[in-house]
């Protein structure tokens, strides 16, 4: 049976090199209206916790939530899934670090492109648009949060004393608390998965990150 979980999968392995033809069916099966990329699966798993928090079912609405597996591929997925290829709305988040590879993108397959400084932040180019994060997710759910929440959530899951040994070295000592935990979450495979989720399903609805927010209202 055609499932939005299949059809990513045809697209990982169209982008990989693979045929398209899998993609291009099980597109117009579901159909899918839009795709939204993402770097990683910990953005993934913030976004679909969001989605289901505000009581929405992406898939059955749709959209397609891909992570990329780094932003650098984003001119490939744009290429496939966007008006040269399958023709979704494309849309996502991107860290300010990385604005150029998606306004590359964008500009490569849309005859106009601009970024803009909306309040949302955002890069875009007629109707595709990425919303921009400060430094990152984790950045931005940090500060929503607030880092006595976020040590609070640590200690909820256990992780105190790994994020005390972390806080020991030498490296760490001249950053910022919030800045500690931005890396703390990133020391361990699979930890930006788990607290994606976490950081999202605590977060008071009002205080949604901006980046986040205006994704999910646009979708």
């Amino acid at each position: 049976m055609a499932d939005m979980a299949s059809f990513r999968e045809a697209v990982t392995a169209w982008v990989a090199g693979g045929p398209g033809d899998l993609a291009r069916d099980l597109a117009a099966q579901l159909p899918v209206r839009a795709a939204v990329l993402l770097e990683g699966p910990s953005d993934a798993a913030a976004i679909n916790a969001l989605a289901a928090g505000r009581g929405r079912d992406l898939a059955a609405e749709g959209v397609c939530v891909l992570p990329m597996g780094g932003a650098m591929n984003v001119g490939r997925y744009a290429r496939l899934l966007g008006p040269p290829g399958l023709g979704l709305r494309l849309t996502g988040l991107c860290d300010e670090a990385e604005r150029r590879y998606y306004a590359r993108a964008l500009e490569h397959t849309q005859a106009t492109q601009q970024a803009v400084q909306a309040p949302q932040q955002a890069v875009q180019s007629t109707q595709q648009t990425f919303f921009v994060c400060a430094a990152d997710l984790e950045d931005e759910l940090i500060r929503a949060l607030g880092v006595t929440r976020v040590e609070e959530l640590v200690r909820a899951e256990g992780d105190l004393r790994a994020l005390q040994t972390f806080l020991r070295q030498p490296a760490q000592q001249d950053r910022t608390p919030q800045q500690q935990l931005r890396r703390f979450l990133g020391t361990k495979k699979g930890r930006k998965i788990r607290y994606g989720r976490l950081l999202i399903e605590a977060l008071d609805p009002h205080h949604t990150p901006a980046p986040l927010d205006h994704l999910l209202i646009s979708l």
